[in-house]
């Protein structure tokens, strides 16, 4: 807990009242964040910091961006890739900052980048366009690749597809940096599998379900061909007066990963779970507001006691978590930006 943090805020940029990541600083105690500038990329739909806390990674129109995360918390743009492809929706890197991952929701493509040692971004080493047709027009109709990430294990890059609604397998290579189709994970029809996360020991991960709104549990174990996984449980994102048209958004674990939050835009909530760290299954604790409209993520105090709601129609609000009667109380005013997508907090300095 010791040190400053950072919040980075990346919000769309078409209209003009946005410049594109908006800087501030974070005020754990209180469970807020203190503006303090603004930093002009084109469209930023994700942000995400490198393992090392020293880069900051933004898509962008031209492909991906990249900028030094100053002593002060600052950000400076240093650096800039095309991916040969549409401008992407989601990024992750390998845990030892050698490769960034890109994917492509508008032409369902996975760019995987080589990245350098001062954080820059090297060539591509490889990329794949997925193929198929789902069910439902526009959503899940063709391919849009939502969320790429390495396994635990590092040995494949899984690759969340919403609308084929699959999560395809890759074995990866770490020396070239090529993938290899080796499994797929089908979800139910027509359910968007739109986010995923491993949990810190390997054993489990977690799929988010835009359109069905649920979350479903998987054990998962290293092979030497296929990774095995097991599905353990289906849980539902929202209350039981949930919104017909609500979207299952972000998902973020707490601190310890003894809790897993995750949001629904259109019922406007977060809810929160319980998870069983030797099981891996989750129960519900609540399914409450979050005082604004469409929150597209989510960002988890570094103390584990206060939650940030980013609200794509152009607000973010501040809650703090009461565990013991399941609640969440608004601790600090919202402050307004525009059209927020993604949010990442990084802790500055030792």
């Amino acid at each position: 807990m010791a040190g400053r943090y950072m919040a980075y805020v990346g919000s769309y940029s078409y209209t003009g009242k946005a410049r594109g990541i908006t800087v501030y600083d974070v005020d754990v105690e209180a469970g807020t964040f203190v503006y303090r500038c603004e930093v002009e990329v084109d469209n930023s739909s994700y942000v995400q910091a490198s393992r090392d806390g020293k880069t900051l990674y933004s898509i962008a129109d031209e492909g991906v961006v990249a900028f030094r995360i100053l002593e002060n918390g600052s950000l400076s743009r240093f650096d800039s890739a095309k991916i040969k492809g549409m401008r992407g929706c989601h990024l992750s890197t390998s845990d030892d900052d050698k490769y960034i991952f890109v994917s492509g929701y508008h032409d369902g493509k996975l760019t995987v980048l080589r990245l350098n040692k001062d954080g820059s971004i090297g060539r591509i080493t490889d990329g794949v366009f997925h193929k198929g047709l789902g069910s439902i027009a526009e959503r899940t109709f063709r391919p849009h690749v939502s969320c790429s990430r390495l396994t635990p294990d590092g040995k494949f890059l899984m690759v969340a597809d919403l609308g084929i609604d699959q999560i395809k397998v890759y074995r990866f290579d770490r020396e070239s940096g090529k993938i290899y189709e080796v499994d797929s994970i089908h979800s139910e029809l027509e359910s968007a599998p739109r986010r995923f996360i491993f949990s810190s020991d390997g054993r489990f991960f977690y799929v988010i379900h835009e359109l069905k709104n649920t979350i479903d549990v998987y054990s998962y174990e290293s092979g030497e061909r296929t990774p095995v996984v097991e599905k353990l449980q289906t849980v539902s994102t929202t209350g039981k007066r949930a919104s017909k048209e609500t979207a299952a958004c972000a998902m973020r674990f707490g601190p310890d990963e003894r809790y897993l939050f995750c949001s629904n835009a259109g019922d406007d909530t977060i809810s929160m779970y319980d998870r069983d760290e030797k099981t891996g299954l989750l129960t519900q604790r609540f399914c409450l507001p979050v005082s604004g409209d469409y929150p597209k993520d989510i960002a988890i105090f570094p103390d584990g006691k206060h939650i940030a709601a980013i609200n794509h129609a152009g607000s973010i609000t501040f809650f703090k978590i009461d565990y013991e009667k399941g609640l969440l109380v608004m601790c600090s005013r919202s402050v307004s930006v525009n059209e927020p997508n993604s949010c990442e907090i990084v802790k500055i300095g030792d």
